[in-house]
């Protein structure tokens, strides 16, 4: 069976995919860009995800891979809430950092006439694009296998092959927000139980290749209950800094039981730090955001994320360390808003990407050798210096930034900040930071004699 695919441009965004005509599978692929993406996920042609389509009610299944603790469960791909930003890992779902991608079964508990199916995912970067094949089957075959892992021929063993997508670009990291629709041009795909995603990566450059898929819908014609959650009493407080100059709301709706601890313990710091973070990290004609929320809730993973100006944290971690790191872990997160890098590259593809580990370095250089330096954090000592590498990112790489300012230069991290670019380093330090790292483990080492 051939495909159609047909690719439509967002506004002042070319997306050049290949088109073939006379098929009975349409694959239709659109792309939002910067400036029109939307929580609403709103395109040409491609309906918006849906609260009561038949995905709704059914089962999804890791076949194989492993879901990315940093990212929502099973349950983000149904349940027709999505991300409110570019970068939201909580309300999306994707493979571990460093793997191949996987394998998802959404099993719809009878056979089900499918009109379409369509997938919508949302990043900045090279997490955006969608890579996958698509497989259907009824489940009535006799050698029919109903999770077959990576290795397995779906179509040996009871599956039908439906559809290839891979909407990446030609050129360009391909950053932006996706929806694809997969349809019959006859009215109706099939009559399927059951359907099987081979996910692919986008790119294997670095670990984080794996596309943040925001939603799964299947199209049967019919309305289905959808899920709604309960709403809550609205918590929300609202701390104004350096004279009302910046607003950031503390928002605890999800998780009432931390409000006081937000207003007596987090208030102040963020009140008092994020002022500050902003003087440390300028640069010219750049003005840092005057608002940003901080989210508790229960469906963010692992201990907190940033999207933009919103700071997701996970309510549950936050519960077990409000005695420890949970303050830290927010200014972590409140630099990440001032930074900002993501959204300078939306300015062209061409633009420079800072790479990752100085991006964490910076935010946990901050964290723990000017904020809460009294609880040496950061410090490398023992064994862990066999190991250190500069970029290693997060504490290590704080730990390397701490020695260049002390060694160097006490505003290089101020200057990587504005350039973000590594040719900083030999200009400023007379070295390459290869060279920095080798002289910075060197020292760990006398340090620890």
């Amino acid at each position: 069976m051939r495909s159609c695919t047909t690719i439509i441009a967002g506004v002042s965004i070319v997306l050049l995919l290949a088109v073939v005509s006379h098929a009975e599978v349409r694959t239709v692929a659109e792309r939002n860009g910067y400036e029109t993406a939307t929580s609403d996920f709103k395109f040409q042609k491609v309906p918006p995800p849906s609260r009561d389509d038949a995905a709704t009610t059914a089962k999804f299944t890791i076949v194989d891979g492993r879901r990315d603790p940093n990212g929502g469960d099973l349950e983000t791909l149904r349940d027709g809430r999505m991300p409110v930003d570019e970068d939201h890992p909580s309300e999306n779902f994707f493979f571990g950092a460093g793997t191949k991608g996987g394998r998802l079964l959404v099993d719809l508990g009878t056979i089900t006439e499918v009109r379409s199916v369509n997938t919508f995912s949302w990043h900045r970067d090279t997490r955006g694009p969608q890579v996958y094949t698509l497989y259907a089957a009824d489940g009535n075959a006799d050698d029919f296998n109903a999770q077959p892992k990576r290795g397995t021929n779906p179509q040996k063993c009871g599956w039908k092959w439906v559809a290839g997508v891979d909407t990446r670009p030609k050129e360009g990291i391909g950053g932006g927000q996706y929806g694809v629709r997969i349809s019959d041009s006859g009215g109706v795909l099939g009559k399927y139980r059951c359907l099987l995603f081979d996910v692919s990566r986008t790119e294997a450059t670095d670990p984080f290749g794996n596309t943040f898929y925001s939603e799964i819908d299947v199209d049967d014609g019919k309305a289905h209950e959808a899920i709604r959650p309960p709403t809550p009493e609205p918590r929300r407080e609202i701390v104004e800094a350096d004279g009302g100059k910046y607003r950031l709301t503390i928002d605890t709706t999800e998780a009432p039981d931390l409000t006081r601890w937000a207003h007596e313990e987090l208030a102040p710091v963020v009140r008092q730090w994020y002022p500050k973070i902003v003087k440390m990290l300028p640069s010219e004609e750049y003005e840092a955001p005057p608002r940003v929320v901080i989210t508790f809730n229960a469906r963010t993973r692992g201990v907190a994320g940033t999207a933009g100006t919103r700071i997701y944290c996970a309510a549950d971690w936050m519960r077990r360390n409000l005695e420890g790191e949970a303050k830290g872990a927010i200014v972590h997160e409140l630099v990440h808003v001032v930074q900002q890098y993501g959204r300078a590259r939306q300015v062209g593809d061409d633009a420079t990407q800072p790479p990752g580990w100085l991006v964490e370095g910076i935010a946990d250089y901050i964290r723990w050798f000017l904020y809460e330096p009294q609880t040496r954090g950061a410090e490398i000592t023992g064994r862990g210096i066999a190991r250190a590498r500069y970029d290693a990112s997060y504490r290590i790489s704080g730990n390397f930034l701490d020695w260049v300012t002390k060694t160097y230069d006490k505003q290089i991290v101020a200057k990587l900040n504005a350039a973000a670019r590594e040719g900083l380093w030999k200009e400023h330090t007379g070295h390459t930071v290869q060279e920095l790292g080798t002289q910075w483990k060197t020292a760990l080492e006398k340090s620890a004699r």
